[in-house]
């Protein structure tokens, strides 16, 4: 049976040309920072997005703790949004490693508003930690892969620097972001100190992330790797796919936006289900079934016998992701497996 992977798009396959690339590579040990495959692709990924350095790390999560070690320090607070990856998918990391409390601010799609998150910064007061870090999420993958504005980024980052706060983006899909907006991507990256990416979820890249900031930031960054254990050897290996990920695959990323419309169509056409189409920014589609008759535990098996997989997101919503290894002809196929195992009930 074909499978339909709509689970993420954390299950691409590398392409032929990727594997080739990773068989030729030139390597060294990165740790001594002779890995010139390695080296060409932090130089690379900072010149992308307007940064002075970067540094390839094994995962986005290890990416995103590495950023907010490095701007804090333990005892104090930061700010992010209350349905961010990094405040509920990352296992808490940035409190039992990096010693800093979150302050959640509720947002509206993913979106911040600069007046709540100016009062939730803390006052000189001995009762109060000291706001160490601001953190934004572009795209928002609890919003369904919304793109925040520009507009609301460039006033965050004023405030900060105003606030003398640092501000980090976890750009996991900055690259949809970039597409969605039609900007260049370090349009996106210029309101921010750092930036965390990933090669292995729309780039289609199958291992890493990127962290990219000042010199400075990255050097200390490098040696909070080693010690949380992600200083890799001879990592070209796998660098070599994320360099011709960034020259080739942002291009294609608005095949998968395409993709995400159309599934969101096809499924606003069966009973119970309403999707707001304008809220389809990228390539994640968050589709309510609570209407249905059915729960995201009945449906979820069901789907999965049909060959069509995809992840609850909570009992009502299940979260579909295209990407590079779904075509149009899979798209379809899948709404015809979530309409006929909806009719059967």
């Amino acid at each position: 049976m074909k499978k339909l992977d709509f689970r993420s798009d954390t299950v691409t396959m590398p392409t032929a040309k990727m594997l080739e690339r990773m068989v030729q590579a030139e390597l060294g040990d990165d740790v001594y920072g002779d890995d010139s495959t390695v080296n060409k692709l932090e130089a690379l990924a900072a010149e992308l997005l307007g940064k002075e350095a970067g540094l390839f790390v094994p995962t986005g999560t290890m990416g995103n703790l590495l950023a907010i070690m490095s701007h804090t320090t333990p005892g104090q607070e930061i700010i992010l949004e209350e349905n961010c990856h990094i405040y509920l998918y990352e296992v808490a990391g940035i409190a039992r490693v990096a010693g800093v409390q979150a302050k959640p601010i509720k947002g509206i799609d993913g979106v911040m508003s600069p007046k709540d998150l100016e009062n939730a910064i803390r006052k000189e007061n001995i009762h109060f930690p000291e706001t160490g870090l601001i953190c934004l999420e572009n795209t928002h993958n609890m919003a369904g892969g919304m793109v925040v504005p520009l507009e609301n980024m460039e006033s965050i980052y004023a405030l900060a620097k105003h606030k003398n706060i640092p501000l980090h983006l976890d750009g996991a899909r900055i690259f949809n972001a970039s597409r969605y907006l039609n900007k260049d991507v370090k349009e996106i990256a210029r309101f921010t100190d750092s930036v965390m990416f990933c090669f292995s979820k729309g780039l289609g890249s199958p291992i890493g992330s990127m962290l990219v900031g000042t010199k400075d930031f990255i050097k200390k960054a490098r040696k909070l790797r080693k010690m949380l254990g992600g200083g890799m050897r001879q990592v070209g290996v796998i660098a070599a796919a994320g360099i011709l990920a960034l020259e080739e695959m942002p291009k294609v990323l608005d095949i998968d936006h395409t993709n995400a419309k159309l599934l969101a169509k096809g499924l606003n056409k069966l009973a119970g289900i309403n999707i707001d189409i304008e809220k389809i920014h990228t390539n994640i589609v968050n589709v309510d079934f609570s209407n249905t008759g059915l729960s995201t535990n009945q449906l979820i098996p069901k789907l999965q016998e049909r060959g069509l997989l995809s992840n609850p997101r909570n009992n009502d919503v299940i979260r579909f992701v295209t990407h590079k290894d779904v075509s149009s002809d899979d798209v379809k196929e899948a709404i015809e497996m979530i309409k006929e195992t909806i009719n059967q009930g």
